[in-house]
């Protein structure tokens, strides 16, 4: 299955950075907003990864590792579609949860996207026009028992999105996050794994009883899908769409 080119989109004359780009998620839209014409600066932990998904769109790697806390800061400035994707995922109970690895995944997914935003906004503002598209979760939007450094991590993002909406609306910046429920992806398949060693069930399990249990559509989303969404934000047809977070959760959080 593929959305790919299902919204009509052009990038020509943009350059947009995607983080985490060098696979799942990250590579999937970094593809989808090359193919509407943008320049696409690939930013990745692995740098080989970087590089090979720039290879495919003639775009440029950058291998930065984003839980140092001023590595953004490093990063290209000149940025008009900016999408938040790099993420990581750490089960544990509360009581187990270790606090170094709480505040490791605050560092990626909450402050490093702060220091983008805050470094891309007066190019866009400057321009008069801006993107920003925070990949969230459904777990941005309610929580899951054992998760706790994930699930805090993408409620201050989807924060930090709507706070960027109230203040880049006037300058023709809008921000949004996208909420998906599991994607199949190698972080997904990494958290399967740790599910069943956690609940002491199969991996199969896992994926019917685990997670996909609350939602009504029964399959995993697919990375091309939440590209799909994406490009569809930097389209003319969303400029009123801002401070939002849109769910691709399969109806998860219709319950």
């Amino acid at each position: 299955m593929t959305t790919a080119g299902v919204v009509g989109l052009d990038l020509r004359g943009r350059t947009a950075m995607v983080t985490g780009g060098g696979g799942g998620i990250g590579r999937a839209c970094a593809l989808r907003l090359a193919a509407a014409g943008a320049y696409v600066i690939v930013v990745d932990l692995d740098g080989v990864a970087a590089e090979k998904v720039a290879a495919e769109i003639g775009g440029e790697p950058a291998a930065v590792d984003l839980s140092v806390a001023d590595a953004a800061d490093g990063l290209r400035a000149d940025v008009d579609v900016l999408v938040n994707n790099a993420g990581l995922q750490h089960v544990a109970p509360l009581s187990d949860f270790p606090p170094e690895r709480f505040a490791y995944l605050q560092t990626v997914m909450v402050e490093a996207p702060f220091r983008l935003v805050r470094r891309v906004l007066p190019h866009m503002y400057g321009r008069g026009w801006g993107r920003v598209v925070n990949i969230s979760s459904v777990h941005g939007l309610i929580a899951s028992p054992f998760k706790a450094g994930y699930v805090t991590a993408k409620h201050a993002l989807e924060g930090l999105s709507k706070t960027v909406a109230l203040e880049g609306a006037e300058h023709g910046v809008t921000s949004n996050c996208v909420s998906p429920a599991f994607v199949r992806t190698p972080l997904v398949d990494k958290q399967i794994a740790d599910q069943a060693k956690q609940h002491g069930i199969s991996e199969d399990e896992v994926i019917g009883k685990v997670m996909l249990d609350r939602a009504a559509i029964k399959r995993l989303v697919e990375p091309d899908e939440v590209a799909e969404t994406v490009a569809f934000l930097c389209t003319p047809a969303a400029d009123m769409i801002t401070g939002a977070s849109i769910p691709l959760d399969g109806g998860w959080t219709a319950h």
